[in-house]
Protein backbone atom coordinates (compact mmCIF):
# COMPACT_ATOMS: atom_id res chain seq x y z
CA UNK A 1 0.00 0.00 0.00
CA UNK A 2 1.15 3.70 -0.60
CA UNK A 3 1.70 6.16 1.73
CA UNK A 4 -1.12 7.96 0.04
CA UNK A 5 -3.37 5.14 0.33
CA UNK A 6 -2.25 4.55 3.69
CA UNK A 7 -3.03 8.10 4.64
CA UNK A 8 -6.03 7.85 2.52
CA UNK A 9 -7.56 4.52 4.65
CA UNK A 10 -6.10 6.07 7.94
CA UNK A 11 -8.40 9.53 7.17
CA UNK A 12 -11.42 7.04 6.55
CA UNK A 13 -10.68 5.44 10.07
CA UNK A 14 -10.82 8.33 11.61
CA UNK A 15 -13.98 9.36 10.05
CA UNK A 16 -15.72 6.81 11.26
CA UNK A 17 -14.38 7.12 14.64
CA UNK A 18 -15.57 10.64 14.78
CA UNK A 19 -19.28 9.11 13.14
CA UNK A 20 -19.39 6.63 15.95
CA UNK A 21 -18.74 9.23 18.14
CA UNK A 22 -21.31 11.72 17.31
CA UNK A 23 -24.04 9.04 16.84
CA UNK A 24 -23.45 7.75 20.40
CA UNK A 25 -23.95 11.49 21.85
CA UNK A 26 -26.81 11.85 19.58
CA UNK A 27 -28.46 8.48 21.12
CA UNK A 28 -27.62 9.33 24.58
CA UNK A 29 -29.32 12.82 24.41
CA UNK A 30 -31.82 11.25 22.83
CA UNK A 31 -32.62 9.04 25.51
CA UNK A 32 -32.66 11.45 28.35
CA UNK A 33 -35.03 13.75 26.02
CA UNK A 34 -37.18 10.36 26.01
CA UNK A 35 -37.19 9.69 29.41
CA UNK A 36 -37.39 13.49 30.26
CA UNK A 37 -40.35 14.45 27.97
CA UNK A 38 -43.56 12.80 30.30
CA UNK A 39 -42.74 15.48 33.09
CA UNK A 40 -42.11 18.39 30.55
CA UNK A 41 -45.37 17.75 28.70
CA UNK A 42 -47.12 17.25 31.92
CA UNK A 43 -45.25 20.21 33.60
CA UNK A 44 -43.37 22.10 31.04
CA UNK A 45 -40.10 23.89 32.20
CA UNK A 46 -41.06 25.91 34.53
CA UNK A 47 -41.91 24.04 37.43
CA UNK A 48 -38.52 22.99 37.86
CA UNK A 49 -37.14 26.33 39.04
CA UNK A 50 -40.65 27.43 40.55
CA UNK A 51 -41.64 24.95 42.80
CA UNK A 52 -41.40 25.56 46.25
CA UNK A 53 -39.12 22.60 47.00
CA UNK A 54 -38.17 19.14 45.82
CA UNK A 55 -40.73 16.81 47.01
CA UNK A 56 -41.18 14.66 44.31
CA UNK A 57 -43.72 12.27 45.53
CA UNK A 58 -46.18 15.10 46.85
CA UNK A 59 -45.59 16.48 43.08
CA UNK A 60 -42.76 19.22 43.96
CA UNK A 61 -39.88 19.39 41.77
CA UNK A 62 -37.69 22.02 42.13
CA UNK A 63 -34.43 21.63 41.12
CA UNK A 64 -32.63 25.08 41.61
CA UNK A 65 -31.34 24.54 44.69
CA UNK A 66 -29.36 21.46 43.51
CA UNK A 67 -28.99 23.56 40.29
CA UNK A 68 -26.75 26.03 42.71
CA UNK A 69 -25.16 23.51 44.06
CA UNK A 70 -23.66 22.33 41.25
CA UNK A 71 -22.64 25.56 40.18
CA UNK A 72 -21.07 27.18 43.12
CA UNK A 73 -19.54 23.53 43.80
CA UNK A 74 -17.91 23.60 40.47
CA UNK A 75 -16.59 27.26 40.06
CA UNK A 76 -15.27 27.39 43.44
CA UNK A 77 -13.44 24.24 42.66
CA UNK A 78 -12.09 26.20 39.62
CA UNK A 79 -11.34 29.04 41.22
CA UNK A 80 -8.71 27.21 43.51
CA UNK A 81 -7.24 24.74 41.09
CA UNK A 82 -6.75 26.75 38.17
CA UNK A 83 -4.20 29.03 39.80
CA UNK A 84 -2.64 26.34 41.39
CA UNK A 85 -2.37 23.79 38.85
CA UNK A 86 -1.04 26.79 36.13
CA UNK A 87 1.70 27.79 39.15
CA UNK A 88 2.70 24.44 39.93
CA UNK A 89 3.41 23.84 35.92
CA UNK A 90 5.06 26.99 35.52
CA UNK A 91 7.27 25.73 38.91
CA UNK A 92 8.12 22.31 37.16
CA UNK A 93 8.74 23.83 33.49
CA UNK A 94 11.17 26.25 34.53
CA UNK A 95 11.94 27.00 38.25
CA UNK A 96 12.05 23.16 39.72
CA UNK A 97 15.41 21.13 39.44
CA UNK A 98 15.11 18.22 37.14
CA UNK A 99 14.94 15.64 40.03
CA UNK A 100 12.01 17.94 42.15
CA UNK A 101 10.25 18.37 38.75
CA UNK A 102 10.03 14.85 37.82
CA UNK A 103 9.16 13.46 41.46
CA UNK A 104 6.36 16.80 41.14
CA UNK A 105 5.16 15.54 37.85
CA UNK A 106 5.10 11.68 39.20
CA UNK A 107 2.89 12.89 42.03
CA UNK A 108 0.70 14.90 40.12
CA UNK A 109 0.21 11.90 37.71
CA UNK A 110 -1.04 9.47 40.75
CA UNK A 111 -3.44 12.06 41.85
CA UNK A 112 -5.15 12.18 38.34
CA UNK A 113 -5.24 8.23 38.40
CA UNK A 114 -6.95 8.01 42.24
CA UNK A 115 -10.50 6.70 42.16
CA UNK A 116 -13.02 9.21 42.92
CA UNK A 117 -14.51 7.46 45.83
CA UNK A 118 -10.85 7.59 48.07
CA UNK A 119 -11.28 10.89 47.47
CA UNK A 120 -14.64 10.60 48.69
CA UNK A 121 -13.61 8.17 51.32
CA UNK A 122 -10.52 10.58 52.55
CA UNK A 123 -12.73 13.78 52.66
CA UNK A 124 -15.68 12.06 54.92
CA UNK A 125 -12.90 10.65 57.18
CA UNK A 126 -10.37 13.39 57.66
CA UNK A 127 -11.72 16.64 55.70
CA UNK A 128 -15.17 16.88 56.97
CA UNK A 129 -14.17 16.35 60.48
CA UNK A 130 -11.59 19.20 60.62
CA UNK A 131 -13.94 21.50 59.01
CA UNK A 132 -16.74 20.08 61.79
CA UNK A 133 -14.21 21.86 64.62
CA UNK A 134 -14.72 25.60 62.80
CA UNK A 135 -18.17 25.05 62.08
CA UNK A 136 -20.63 22.03 62.29
CA UNK A 137 -21.74 19.47 60.71
CA UNK A 138 -18.47 19.49 58.67
CA UNK A 139 -20.21 18.14 55.46
CA UNK A 140 -20.76 21.42 53.36
CA UNK A 141 -20.11 23.48 50.36
CA UNK A 142 -16.70 23.72 51.36
CA UNK A 143 -15.97 20.18 51.87
CA UNK A 144 -17.39 19.75 48.17
CA UNK A 145 -15.03 22.40 46.63
CA UNK A 146 -12.04 21.24 48.82
CA UNK A 147 -12.39 17.76 47.86
CA UNK A 148 -12.93 18.88 44.40
CA UNK A 149 -9.98 21.22 44.00
CA UNK A 150 -7.91 18.11 44.57
CA UNK A 151 -9.64 16.32 41.98
CA UNK A 152 -9.65 18.64 38.60
CA UNK A 153 -6.07 19.90 39.94
CA UNK A 154 -3.72 17.20 38.28
CA UNK A 155 -5.79 17.90 35.17
CA UNK A 156 -5.41 21.66 35.31
CA UNK A 157 -1.22 20.77 35.81
CA UNK A 158 -0.85 18.17 33.47
CA UNK A 159 -2.80 20.32 30.86
CA UNK A 160 -0.83 23.44 31.55
CA UNK A 161 2.70 21.92 31.58
CA UNK A 162 2.02 20.08 28.29
CA UNK A 163 1.27 23.76 26.68
CA UNK A 164 4.23 25.59 28.76
CA UNK A 165 6.63 22.33 26.36
CA UNK A 166 4.64 23.28 23.38
CA UNK A 167 5.76 26.97 23.27
CA UNK A 168 8.64 26.89 20.43
CA UNK A 169 11.97 27.37 21.90
CA UNK A 170 12.51 30.44 19.84
CA UNK A 171 10.32 32.64 22.04
CA UNK A 172 12.27 32.06 24.76
CA UNK A 173 15.71 32.88 23.24
CA UNK A 174 14.48 35.37 21.96
CA UNK A 175 13.22 36.70 25.07
CA UNK A 176 16.23 35.92 26.56
CA UNK A 177 18.50 37.81 23.80
CA UNK A 178 16.54 40.96 25.06
CA UNK A 179 17.36 40.55 28.54
CA UNK A 180 14.44 39.96 29.66
CA UNK A 181 13.99 38.17 33.16
CA UNK A 182 12.68 34.91 33.36
CA UNK A 183 9.24 35.70 35.35
CA UNK A 184 8.56 38.95 32.90
CA UNK A 185 9.29 35.84 29.65
CA UNK A 186 7.11 33.56 31.63
CA UNK A 187 4.30 36.40 32.08
CA UNK A 188 4.53 38.12 28.56
CA UNK A 189 6.07 35.52 26.16
CA UNK A 190 4.94 31.65 27.79
CA UNK A 191 1.37 32.31 28.86
CA UNK A 192 0.32 34.19 26.29
CA UNK A 193 1.70 31.72 24.02
CA UNK A 194 0.26 29.14 25.55
CA UNK A 195 -3.74 30.41 26.54
CA UNK A 196 -5.37 27.95 24.16
CA UNK A 197 -4.19 25.08 26.02
CA UNK A 198 -4.48 26.61 29.49
CA UNK A 199 -7.92 27.53 29.06
CA UNK A 200 -8.18 24.00 27.26
CA UNK A 201 -7.02 22.44 30.55
CA UNK A 202 -9.59 24.80 32.50
CA UNK A 203 -12.46 23.47 30.43
CA UNK A 204 -11.79 19.52 30.99
CA UNK A 205 -10.95 20.29 34.61
CA UNK A 206 -14.75 22.53 35.03
CA UNK A 207 -16.03 19.49 32.98
CA UNK A 208 -15.24 16.61 35.55
CA UNK A 209 -16.01 18.55 38.77
CA UNK A 210 -19.96 19.33 37.19
CA UNK A 211 -19.61 15.79 36.41
CA UNK A 212 -18.26 13.89 39.66
CA UNK A 213 -20.88 12.44 41.50
CA UNK A 214 -19.23 10.20 44.38
CA UNK A 215 -17.23 12.22 46.32
CA UNK A 216 -19.22 15.06 46.21
CA UNK A 217 -22.05 12.70 47.67
CA UNK A 218 -19.83 11.69 50.30
CA UNK A 219 -18.85 14.95 51.81
CA UNK A 220 -21.42 17.57 50.51
CA UNK A 221 -24.30 16.59 52.71
CA UNK A 222 -26.68 15.72 50.41
CA UNK A 223 -29.42 18.74 52.07
CA UNK A 224 -31.44 20.16 49.45
CA UNK A 225 -30.88 24.00 49.71
CA UNK A 226 -29.58 26.82 48.15
CA UNK A 227 -26.07 27.42 50.38
CA UNK A 228 -26.49 30.46 52.19
CA UNK A 229 -22.38 30.17 53.55
CA UNK A 230 -19.49 27.60 52.97
CA UNK A 231 -20.13 25.73 55.44
CA UNK A 232 -24.05 25.09 54.75
CA UNK A 233 -24.83 21.31 53.36
CA UNK A 234 -25.84 20.97 49.74
CA UNK A 235 -26.56 18.63 47.11
CA UNK A 236 -25.37 18.59 43.71
CA UNK A 237 -27.70 17.21 40.68
CA UNK A 238 -25.49 13.88 39.92
CA UNK A 239 -25.72 13.46 44.03
CA UNK A 240 -29.42 13.85 43.43
CA UNK A 241 -29.57 11.28 40.65
CA UNK A 242 -27.23 8.78 42.06
CA UNK A 243 -28.95 9.06 45.54
CA UNK A 244 -32.70 8.64 43.91
CA UNK A 245 -32.79 6.79 40.76
CA UNK A 246 -32.81 3.59 42.67
CA UNK A 247 -36.10 3.95 43.77
CA UNK A 248 -37.48 6.64 41.77
CA UNK A 249 -40.93 5.82 39.42
CA UNK A 250 -42.73 7.80 37.17
CA UNK A 251 -42.52 11.60 36.93
CA UNK A 252 -40.21 11.41 39.77
CA UNK A 253 -37.97 9.22 37.83
CA UNK A 254 -38.89 11.51 34.86
CA UNK A 255 -37.97 14.50 36.79
CA UNK A 256 -34.16 13.25 37.63
CA UNK A 257 -33.44 12.84 33.52
CA UNK A 258 -34.32 16.36 33.51
CA UNK A 259 -31.42 16.68 35.68
CA UNK A 260 -29.43 14.67 33.21
CA UNK A 261 -30.51 16.83 30.11
CA UNK A 262 -29.54 20.15 32.62
CA UNK A 263 -26.04 18.29 32.55
CA UNK A 264 -25.93 17.41 29.61
CA UNK A 265 -26.42 21.20 28.36
CA UNK A 266 -23.81 22.35 30.82
CA UNK A 267 -21.17 20.37 29.61
CA UNK A 268 -22.16 21.15 25.60
CA UNK A 269 -21.86 24.80 26.64
CA UNK A 270 -18.50 24.12 27.62
CA UNK A 271 -17.50 22.35 24.89
CA UNK A 272 -18.94 25.29 22.58
CA UNK A 273 -17.24 28.31 24.17
CA UNK A 274 -14.07 26.33 24.30
CA UNK A 275 -14.48 25.54 20.49
CA UNK A 276 -15.79 29.20 19.98
CA UNK A 277 -12.49 30.65 21.72
CA UNK A 278 -10.12 27.91 19.71
CA UNK A 279 -11.54 29.11 16.62
CA UNK A 280 -10.90 33.00 17.62
CA UNK A 281 -7.44 32.24 18.43
CA UNK A 282 -7.07 30.86 15.45
CA UNK A 283 -8.32 32.82 12.94
CA UNK A 284 -8.42 35.95 15.16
Amino acid sequence: MSPSQSDIVFLWILRLFALITGIIVVLITGFLLLEALPILRHLGWWRFVSDRSWHPIQGFYNLLPMLWGSLLVTIGAVIFAAPLGISSAIFCQYYAPPLVGGLYRQLINLLAGIPSVVYGFWGLVVLVPLIGKLQSPGTSLLAGIAILTLMILPTIALTAAASFAQVPQEYLQGAAALGISQWATIRSVVLPAAKSGLFTGLILGTGRAIGETMAVLMVCGNVVQTPKSLFDPVRTLTANIALEMAYATGNHRSALFVSGLLLMVAIASLVAVSEGISRRNIYG
